[in-house]
Order: structure tokens, then C-alpha cells, then sequence
């Protein structure tokens, strides 16, 4: 790969889930590298405590004005390299038609129902695909489902790729200490307060676990439309010694509550089309419990040896894991630890950025990268 190669992000706006692969790439190429902004950060991110981050060094703002939008537009096609997220395709059309090296960078298609007509979808993804199947166009997923996807509507056939987001990961002076730290029995459940996150399963699984006496804490972080109704489920449960609502709070609280946590409970369906609390809570060494239909977990999972898989079909699924991490100490101690060298070792932004490095390099040369598994290993 030559030394000053430019790469281009364009998404539509920056998180502190992008920040590091962003910082990662600044680290390998320098200048060579940008991150495309299409729209400011909704207020309702910001009102959750996250960061405005436009000002960051590598961040074009493309909504700002008609010189920075003229500017991503110019990256969209000059640069050797783009990722495209959740942004206009009209930043990559001229590319495209010039056979310039192209990622497309997504979660799953069908998040709802598969087998509903979605005009829009076979537009963007079969139609524009078919006239690139001989081209540089590639699919980055992220999503473990986003190949079925494809597969279903016949596009990006041999070209997807695993990919996922990479939020920080913290590396501790010793794990076991860490682990050796967490509040006995502490259960955590941490997100939007809304349908499709599903808070109310947990509710469930506390009052399950009272009344078969397990001895739990159960805290639940965030804000949303269900917030009221899950109190009044508490309350009717009389579980309001057991379980704790605590209100929305920054990510850095968030990942000390993690940290304090020995089970974390992710319990949304497949309208979860990624789920970056999947990386924080493994990388904090939570025992994690997951429902298998969201986009992180067949990826980032390995049943039974770095966190749990359970199905949503499956009434005793959630409570029969949570149970056994109580139970058995050692156990939860070896999934913990596992947890966390996965998040260490693999699924992070400095080896996403190594590995994407040297997919770019294979694709350019015509060879395998060799991955047969974690970022940039093919999914298909």
C-alpha cells in the first residue's frame, strides 16, 4: 500500500462510538485521512449526554456551508479510499461511475420485515449494486445479518466483508483485579427506554428471580417513552428494593457502571441493528446475556465462552443464563475475563484500522487477507 494513501469516512454525523478508528486512522495515515459529517448532532443525542464533536482536527462538516460541502464533495471522489455510511450516495456517484475503491458501511437492510417490498432499498442496494458487481464496490457489515440481507435481494455477492462500530476500549493493569471488584450479583441494563430495546424483559427476569429467592441487584440506566410505564411495572412487581431506575447519564458513567457490574443484559430485537453497549460491557468484563437477534451478537459472542446467547422463542432462555452466571462463580469469572480479551485483542479500533489497512492492500493487489474471522474476515 503506498504511504499516502487518503481514506475518506463519510457518515452523518460523529459519535463517540466512531472516534476511535477515527483517531486509529489519524495514528496510521495522518492528514490521508477525514471523516465526512452530512448533518449536526440531533439534540436529543446531546440532551443524553453526548459531545458535539464537529470541532475534531479530521472533521469536515459538510452541512455547515456551501465550501465545506464542496470540500466533501471533492474527497467523495478524490480520495483513494471511501467508507460510506449513513450519507447521501450523491458523495460517491461519480466515483463509482470511475471504478475508484468504494465501501458501503451498514447495518442490516430489513430490521422490521424482510419480506415487505421496500422500493427505496432495492434502489440504493440491488439496482446500484448490479451495475457495480464487476467494480471496486464493497459491502463493510455491521451486522452479522446484513449478508442474509443481501442475499436476499441479490446484491454484494463475494463482497461483504465483517465490520462492526469500535467504541474506546480500556485496557486495565489487571483484569482479575477488576473482576475482583464488581458488586456481588449486580445485574445492569443500559439504554433507551423504548419498545424494541425491550427494558421490560428484565423487569420480568427480576421478579422471576425473587420469587425463586436469588439474592440480585438489578440497575437500569436511560431515558425514553417506557420509562413510566416501566416504574409502574416495578412497583406492581414489588420489586423496588431490587431493581433501580437511574435515570439517563453520560457514557463515562455509563462505563463505570459496567465496570461495577458482574451480568450486563442486552435485550433488544433485531431493530438493533448493531448495539456499541455489546463492545463497552464485554470490554468492562460483564458476563453478558444477549438476545441473538441483535446485529453484534453472532460476531462478538461466542456462546458459553465469552457471554451468553439466548432466543427470544425460548421462554426460559434468559432467566436459565443469568441464573447459572450467579450460581457459578467461576464460571462467571472465566466468560467475564473472556469477554474483555475479545474486546483487548480483536474487536477494537486499532485492529479494525490494521485489518482494513491491509484489506485495502489485498484488494488492490487482487489477494486474500487470510482473516477467517473478526473485522474484515468475509461474512457470506
Amino acid at each position: 500500500m503506498k504511504d499516502n494513501i487518503t481514506i475518506t469516512f463519510f457518515s452523518n454525523f460523529l459519535l463517540h462510538h466512531q472516534t476511535p478508528f477515527c483517531e486509529a486512522m489519524v495514528k496510521r495515515i495522518g492528514d490521508g485521512f477525514r471523516f465526512v459529517a452530512t448533518e449536526p448532532v440531533p439534540q436529543e443525542r446531546l440532551d443524553m449526554g453526548y459531545k458535539n464533536l464537529e470541532d475534531a482536527p479530521y472533521a469536515v462538516n459538510a452541512y455547515q456551508d456551501e465550501q465545506a460541502y464542496q470540500e466533501a464533495m471533492r474527497l467523495g471522489y478524490e480520495s483513494d479510499v471511501v467508507i460510506l455510511g449513513a450519507a447521501p450516495d450523491t458523495f460517491i456517484e461519480k466515483r463509482l461511475k470511475d471504478n475508484k475503491l468504494t465501501f458501503r458501511y451498514s447495518e442490516r437492510f430489513f430490521k422490521k420485515f424482510r419480506w415487505r417490498f421496500h422500493p427505496k432499498i432495492i434502489k440504493i442496494h440491488f439496482k446500484q449494486d448490479f451495475l457495480q458487481r464487476k467494480k471496486e464496490f464493497y459491502m463493510l457489515c455491521a451486522s452479522a445479518y446484513m449478508v442474509s440481507d443481501c442475499r436476499f435481494i441479490f446484491s454484494y455477492p463475494n463482497k461483504t466483508y465483517k465490520w462492526g462500530y469500535f467504541p474506546e476500549i480500556k485496557i486495565y493493569d489487571s483484569i482479575e483485579t477488576v473482576i475482583a471488584n464488581k458488586k456481588k450479583n449486580t445485574i445492569l441494563w443500559a439504554g433507551r427506554l423504548i419498545d424494541w430495546k425491550h427494558p421490560e424483559e428484565a423487569v420480568y427476569l427480576a421478579e422471576r428471580l425473587k420469587n425463586n429467592n436469588v439474592d440480585f441487584e438489578m440497575n437500569i440506566i436511560g431515558t425514553g417513552d417506557m420509562e413510566q410505564p416501566l416504574k409502574n411495572l416495578i412497583i406492581s412487581k414489588n420489586l423496588q428494593n431490587r431493581v433501580h431506575m437511574l435515570g439517563a447519564m453520560p457514557p463515562e458513567r455509563v462505563r463505570e457502571h459496567m465496570e461495577q457490574a458482574e451480568i450486563y443484559l442486552f435485550t433488544s430485537d433485531k431493530q438493533e441493528g448493531w448495539g456499541a453497549v455489546l463492545n463497552e460491557s464485554m470490554n468492562s468484563a460483564c458476563a453478558v446475556v444477549a438476545c441473538r437477534e441483535i446485529g453484534s451478537v453472532p460476531y462478538l459472542i461466542e456462546d458459553g465462552v465469552n457471554g451468553f446467547i439466548y432466543d427470544k422463542r425460548g421462554k426460559n432462555s434468559l432467566y436459565r443464563h443469568v441464573k447459572k452466571l450467579i450460581d457459578n462463580k467461576t464460571m462467571r469469572e472465566t466468560v467475564q475475563k473472556h469477554a474483555y480479551e475479545t474486546m483487548k485483542d480483536v474487536w477494537n479500533a486499532e485492529s479494525a484500522t490494521d485489518r482494513l489497512l491491509h484489506l485495502i492492500d489485498c484488494l488492490q493487489k487482487g489477494t486474500e487477507t487470510g482473516y477467517t474471522s473478526g473485522p474484515c474476515s468475509r461474512d457470506q
